[in-house]
């Protein structure tokens, strides 16, 4: 029987990637906007760094807007499915303006879920986490 923790699921709850278990951020309040990126230094369950080397987490900028785009397409596709597309009235400009404020809306949650798949690129599961030492990157 493999206990494996699920990857989707260990993303969306911005689990450490390493183990899947320990919680990469000091809360679980996204909404609480003065320490809802604040992380741990390292997993609380496995001791993995989670902050691998300075600036490590510049390259979530490009995990973001992927997933702003994936959002935006599937809120259009929404839209066009629902209500509609036209060029005879102003729907297409309620769309933009609705996307906007659910683009607002999710970005604290999208912040976080890019750290997450941003680490899980760099650090794989380890099946053996209780017993292996996480590795320690070369610092300078």
């Amino acid at each position: 029987m493999d206990t494996r923790p699920s990857y989707i699921v260990s993303l969306f709850k911005h689990k450490c990637s390493r183990c899947r278990t320990g919680d990469m951020f000091q809360t679980n309040k996204v909404y609480h906007l003065k320490e809802f990126m604040k992380m741990n230094v390292r997993c609380p369950a496995c001791g993995q760094l989670l902050e691998i080397e300075p600036g490590f987490y510049y390259g979530t900028s490009y995990v973001s807007y992927a997933l702003t785009v994936a959002l935006s397409v599937a809120t259009l596709v929404a839209w066009w499915v629902t209500i509609g597309l036209s060029t005879t009235d102003n729907r297409f400009f309620w769309w933009l303006g609705i996307n906007g404020v659910v683009l607002l809306l999710c970005q604290p949650y999208l912040m976080r879920l890019s750290r997450s798949i941003w680490l899980s690129f760099f650090v794989k599961y380890n099946a053996n986490w209780l017993t292996e030492k996480a590795e320690e990157p070369e610092r300078m």
